[in-house]
């Protein structure tokens, strides 16, 4: 497959960069967020948010993976307790009470153990009445994404949008029910895995996730610190 296709990824960074153009009309607004889903979604929503020079946060989410499958998803937890359950997969993953609960206790301590690696002491984002876009590097099942959905909509956001490089079909339909605005320029005919669609697909690591927020939150810092009017 040629590295020109324009089905093609070249990393994530790319991936972000090709989102920005459908996006444009919510640039240099104070009341647009955008929230990454940690931690592939990070260098993407980095890419959107210094672009249209608004505001970078997080969306914390965990997917529940099938112990015999780890990539097969039996759902997903968000933060605010929010949790997303996959009845197809765990009726072709059926597994014990005992060893899901195990699950999910689990991607809880991890999910806990992300807000502090990455957040620190900084104060969650006030998502009420803002324009939320949520971002994160593709979608498969979309357990994920509609955890993260449902958390955002607990907190009432004016408006909802999710963006997203690539994704099947089905997903994205059913996710495009669910929210006011989706963006996702790659939808094959054919899907395998997220993965697939991208030429550099290594998996992100807390360190470049942890640069990237701070860059974006120091140049949100100086933002804040200019004068009325200056450019």
């Amino acid at each position: 497959m040629s590295s020109s296709s324009p089905l093609i990824l070249q990393d994530r960074a790319a991936a972000g960069r090709r989102l920005v153009e459908p996006l444009l009309k919510y640039a240099h607004r104070p009341d647009v967020i955008v929230l990454a889903l940690p931690r592939g979604g990070v260098p993407v929503a980095y890419e959107v948010a210094t672009a249209l020079e608004v505001r970078l946060d997080l969306m914390l989410v965990r997917k529940l993976g099938a112990p015999s499958n780890q990539e097969f998803a039996m759902g997903a937890i968000a933060s605010g307790g929010i949790q997303i359950l996959n009845d197809y997969a765990l009726r072709a993953h059926p597994i014990d009470q005992a060893t899901f609960d195990g699950v999910v206790a689990r991607e809880t301590r991890e999910l806990l153990r992300r807000e502090q690696a990455y957040r620190g002491t900084r104060a969650l984002v006030q998502l009420k009445d803002q324009v939320v876009i949520l971002i994160d590097d593709g979608l498969a099942t979309g357990a994920s994404m509609m955890a993260a959905i449902q958390a955002v909509r607990l907190q009432v956001p004016s408006r909802l949008v999710v963006a997203v490089p690539v994704g099947p079909i089905e997903t994205v339909e059913a996710l495009r029910r669910e929210v006011d605005e989706l963006i996702c320029p790659v939808v094959p005919d054919w899907f395998m895995s997220i993965g697939h669609w991208y030429m550099d697909f290594s998996q992100t690591s807390d360190a470049e996730v942890i640069t990237l927020l701070q860059r974006a939150w120091q140049r949100e810092a100086n933002l804040a610190r200019q004068p009325p009017g200056h450019e």
